[in-house]
């Protein structure tokens, strides 16, 4: 529960600054799909935490195998959606790149501070 409350904290701060440049700077600073990059890396970092998460709960000795494949599923959809723009988009694609890793790192971040937050909790339970 802790997890879905920072994550509305956190996309509820992007969503803040992101509506503020865009008042502020037009779609100079904020790429015009900044709404649907942020609907991807809610749902991405929701998928990856979930992943992670299981993981913890259910073999906690391979936590690490788990971790690095929601990190790895995390990589191959980013990677898509990079791909699948520039096939579709010549227009602003540093714009968007630009956009896309500043939320990759937002919310990879997030996640790293939920993940130890959450091995933080487990460890003080197993001592």
């Amino acid at each position: 529960m802790k997890f879905i409350r920072g994550m509305v904290v956190v996309t509820g701060v992007l969503v803040l600054v992101a509506s503020a440049l865009q008042a502020f700077t037009g779609f100079e600073v904020v790429h015009p799909y900044i709404w649907w990059l942020l609907a991807f890396f809610v749902f991405v970092t929701g998928f990856a935490h979930y992943l992670a998460n299981m993981g913890l709960k259910f073999d906690a000795e391979h936590l690490a195998a788990f971790y690095y494949t929601s990190m790895g599923v995390r990589m191959l959809f980013s990677i898509i959606a990079i791909f699948v723009y520039r096939y579709f988009h010549e227009e602003r694609l540093v714009q968007f790149v630009l956009n896309f890793f500043a939320l990759y790192f937002i919310y990879t971040a997030f996640e790293i501070y939920a993940l130890l937050s959450n091995l933080r909790r487990n460890s003080k339970k197993h001592a």
